[in-house]
Parts: C-alpha cells; sequence; structure tokens
C-alpha cells in the first residue's frame, strides 16, 4: 500500500490460538488507510486504527504494562455461539479459591513453575499489577491480569493450575508455593489457547484497548 518496505514490530507474541481485542503494531512511514488495510486482511483481523506516533515509537520496547483475559464458562452443556472462544468448563469451581489464587499473584514473583522448562527465558520474575477473577452473568468466569511482560504460556499455565484449586485437586496454600521458583513440573496443566485474549497494551499510563473498558 505505501509502494515501500515496512517492517512492523508489535506490541507482544501471542500462543497460536490465542485471540486479540488489542495487539499493537508500529513501523516508520506514513499512516495507512484503515478500509484500505481491511480490505486485504483475512475475516478474522480487522484494523481498528492507524495513527501518527512520536518520532521513534517502538510497539513492543514502549509498552509499560499487557493486559490479558481467560474466559471460562462454567456449565454443563457446551458452547455454540462462542464454540472456539472460550474454555468449556464442566467440573466444580470454588470461586472463593479463584479469588484467593488471583490475590497472591499481585506484587513481584518468581513464575517459573508456569512457563515450559525448555525456554529462551532468562529471568523469572514478573511484576504484577493487578490479577482478578470477575463472574459475567451465572456461568461466565473471566480471569484479568496486567503485568510488566509476561512468559511463554504463563496466564495458560495461572488459569490451568487455579482451576485445579477450584476443583479441590490442590490447596491455595500449595499455589502460593509455586510463586516461590518451583519448576514446572509441580504446576498445573497448561489451560488451552482459546480462551485466551490480549486486552489492552499500555504505554505511561496510556493504554491502547479492544474493549470498550479498561480492563484492569
Amino acid at each position: 500500500m505505501l509502494r515501500q518496505p515496512v517492517k512492523l514490530t508489535v506490541a507482544g507474541r501471542t500462543d497460536a490460538g490465542v485471540h486479540a481485542w488489542a495487539q499493537v503494531a508500529s513501523y516508520e512511514g506514513e499512516p495507512a488507510s484503515v478500509g484500505a488495510l481491511n480490505a486485504l486482511l483475512p475475516v478474522d483481523a480487522a484494523v481498528l486504527a492507524c495513527e501518527p506516533a512520536p518520532p521513534g515509537f517502538d510497539a513492543r520496547r514502549d509498552a509499560t504494562s499487557r493486559a490479558y483475559c481467560y474466559r471460562v464458562l462454567t456449565r454443563s452443556g457446551r458452547p455454540a455461539l462462542e464454540r472456539g472462544h472460550v474454555l468449556h468448563w464442566t467440573h466444580p469451581v470454588n470461586i472463593d479459591a479463584l479469588h484467593a489464587c488471583a490475590a497472591m499473584l499481585v506484587g513481584t514473583h518468581d513464575f517459573t513453575a508456569f512457563t515450559p522448562t525448555d525456554t529462551y527465558h532468562v529471568r523469572f520474575d514478573r511484576d504484577v499489577y493487578a490479577a482478578f477473577w470477575r463472574q459475567r452473568g451465572d456461568r461466565l468466569l473471566e480471569f484479568w491480569i496486567e503485568a510488566d511482560t509476561f512468559m511463554r504460556h504463563m496466564n495458560r499455565a495461572l488459569v490451568g493450575t487455579m482451576l485445579e484449586v477450584a476443583r479441590g485437586r490442590r490447596t491455595v496454600d500449595g499455589f502460593a508455593r509455586l510463586l516461590d521458583g518451583r519448576t514446572r513440573e509441580h504446576a498445573g496443566p497448561t489451560a488451552p489457547a482459546h480462551g485466551l485474549y490480549l486486552a489492552g497494551v499500555g504505554y505511561s499510563g496510556v493504554w491502547v484497548l479492544g474493549t470498550v473498558e479498561r480492563p484492569i
């Protein structure tokens, strides 16, 4: 469209199958037409805006935080309209245990237990600014988390482990011990990718969101 080579930088990478309400990309050059961009994109991706940024802006390096949401449908009947966009959970759920686990995540912790053992990461401490579970209606649960950065599979492993606590297979105290640098085999399974959404990217107090509300 711009008749010149364009190198894109994106705010964050997601696992295959993860959705994004608010991915941010940057490039050097003039803003492009949103309508023309969307005409070239596949139907499962859409550009919401293309605007000028300060000189030298980098969507990844300048990001100060990112927010994710994981959605869980807790009922016996399978999802139809949201198939592939929510985790279907038919087991018991102790919502108080979920709240307790999420509260423990806020602050600086060692999340080694929640990323694959074979990893490229060299730093395993992450600063979590907010984390909580929220109920929408009677059957939909959402786990929201905002942090400086995330490791591969981190959010999905957190959700998988917290759901084991919620069904009584683990204790809240046991979950707390995982935040002291335990290895991956001590934590629970990695939840499926299709329940996770990149919900927003923060830039020094300014949020780029894909939803109508600030995620955290």
